[in-house]
Formats: structure tokens, sequence, C-alpha cells
């Protein structure tokens, strides 16, 4: 009788389980598949991510984190991109080289530059400035300018498929 109630106990408590996962899928976190090379090596084509979609609701984005978001705010396409610039911040690209407010941006990430130069912008209100990672083949603020906060979809938190991507980002 005690070995039953535990049972019942245990398939009781793994449903719970089961259906707060489902919740938690289905209204706080996104699986989009990655289509293209722009966050390579940390982020490959078909790679599919874990987005938490409460991220900006709490706090606003930090410079490094890697966002996702449609760059036109009706696009069905997800966008992956990393944030270099904050609002109110002047950023400026020379020859592949990033500057914050006038200095270097230590960028341990990025493993494909280039070597483009760009105009000075300055970040607006309410916006990010984002780059991918592979910068010599990423579309991003360099093509189509800064994203509002609004079009932010969520913070990409890890890797979840193929198995050798599962982790942290």
């Amino acid at each position: 009788m005690v070995r039953f109630v535990q049972l019942r106990s245990l398939a009781s408590l793994m449903l719970q389980l089961a259906i707060l996962g489902a919740l938690i899928a289905a209204f706080f976190v996104r699986f989009p598949q990655v289509s293209g090379p722009s966050m390579a090596p940390h982020i490959s084509s078909g790679e599919l991510v874990i987005i938490n979609t409460l991220a900006y609701r709490f706090a606003p984005p930090r410079r490094g984190d890697i966002v996702a978001f449609h760059h036109d705010g009706v696009t069905p396409e997800t966008y992956i991109k990393r944030v270099i610039g904050l609002p109110g911040e002047r950023i400026r690209i020379d020859r592949g080289a990033v500057y914050v407010n006038g200095a270097r941006l230590t960028e341990t990430y990025v493993q494909y530059g280039d070597d483009r130069s760009g105009p000075e912008i300055v970040v607006p209100p309410d916006s990010v400035y984002v780059l991918g990672d592979n910068r010599a083949v990423s579309e991003d603020s360099r093509a189509f300018g800064p994203v509002p906060d609004a079009d932010l979809t969520g913070k990409a938190l890890a890797g979840l498929w193929p198995l050798g991507s599962i982790g942290a980002l």
C-alpha cells in the first residue's frame, strides 16, 4: 500500500512538472533555429537556442547580451545579434575596430572580423546597436541601424540543439 501511494505521488509530481514546463515553454521562452553564420563560431547555423522572452521586461539590455529581435518590428524572421551600444552612446567603427564613446571596445568573442568602417552614430533612446560576432557576413545595425527596444523579443540564454552545442551563450 505504501509503495503504491509513493508511486502515485511521484506520478502526480511528474505530471505537475510536465505541465509547469509546458507553460514556461509556451509563454516565457522561445526556441528559434539560427539561419546563417552571422554569430559564428558561438552560435552556428542550424542551432536551436533558448530565448528568455521576459528578460527585458524587468531590466534593460546590457552590452554583450545576445538578443533576439525582429529588425523592423514586423518581420517574421528572428534575428540574433550581440548588443554593442546602449542608448546615448556614440558608436564608431574604424577598419573593423569598434569604438564606444571614443574608447576601443575589447571584443574577445569576435573571431571573424572585417575591415569595414562606418560613420559615427549616437544610439537613440530606447534602442540598442547590435552586431553579429562574424562581422564579415553579418547583417546588423551597420545595415539597418539601431534596434528599438520594442523590437526585442528576448535574450539568448543557451544553445539547445544539436547536442554538441548545449550550453550557456
